[in-house]
């Protein structure tokens, strides 16, 4: 995949490639939308390192993290977004689909919990666990949480997750070379930061908790 995205580097469509992964990544969480971008990253690493001395060329050599970045995290909203609002939509046949798991039950009543105390920090954290975006994004849908209550903190959150993904793909490839051992350990971390907001996320809901969001909901 390292070399795939190399290939695309030099070309815009590399940002193309990365929002259609994040948007469908809400839909399709097996998608590897965040290696996608820490490989991107990593080659922009190898591109800045080995075009030194070529400044006037390196704009077309490597893609710009900024806008790298900007594309991730518009990305993200719009795929929580669209996300959110379909589930607005889906009516009884979804509301029965989230009672059937508990996963998404649960997930729906820590959220309400949060979003009625003012706070979304949930929102944020769930974008680096396995499903966790889809989860949200759905349970606040089928909650029909406000548009206020839920799209800041999801801005918040693919704004974080950009940032943090291509930050390890940016600096493992500047520390330890733009080759698989960079790539590894940036992916490495990323899966470490998932793995412990997972944990957060599948923390038992206390009885007061689940009462205050039902009240909310």
């Amino acid at each position: 995949m390292f070399e795939s995205v190399g290939a695309l580097t030099g070309s815009p469509w590399i940002y193309a490639v990365v929002a259609v992964f994040v948007v469908m990544d809400v839909f399709l969480p097996v998608l590897p939308s965040g290696v996608l971008v820490i490989t991107a990253a990593t080659a922009a690493a190898a591109g800045t390192t080995t075009a030194a001395g070529a400044a006037g060329q390196v704009a077309h050599q490597v893609p710009d993290l900024l806008l790298l970045m900007a594309c991730a995290t518009t990305a993200s909203v719009l795929g929580d977004f669209v996300a959110y609002r379909l589930a607005w939509r889906g009516g009884d046949r979804l509301d029965r689909a989230i009672a059937r798991s508990r996963r998404l039950t649960t997930a729906q009543e820590r959220l309400g919990a949060a979003l009625s105390r003012g706070g979304g920090i949930l929102v944020v954290i769930a974008r680096f666990a396995p499903a966790g975006r889809s989860v949200v994004s759905l349970g606040a849908g089928a909650a029909h949480r406000k548009v206020k209550e839920f799209l800041p903190w999801s801005a918040l959150a693919g704004m974080a997750w950009a940032g943090y993904s291509v930050g390890l793909g940016y600096f493992g490839g500047q520390w330890l070379g733009a080759t698989w051992l960079g790539a590894a350990v940036s992916l490495l971390a990323l899966f470490a930061a998932g793995s412990l907001a997972a944990l957060f996320v599948r923390r038992p809901v206390p009885a007061a908790a689940a009462a205050e969001a039902a009240a909310a909901l």
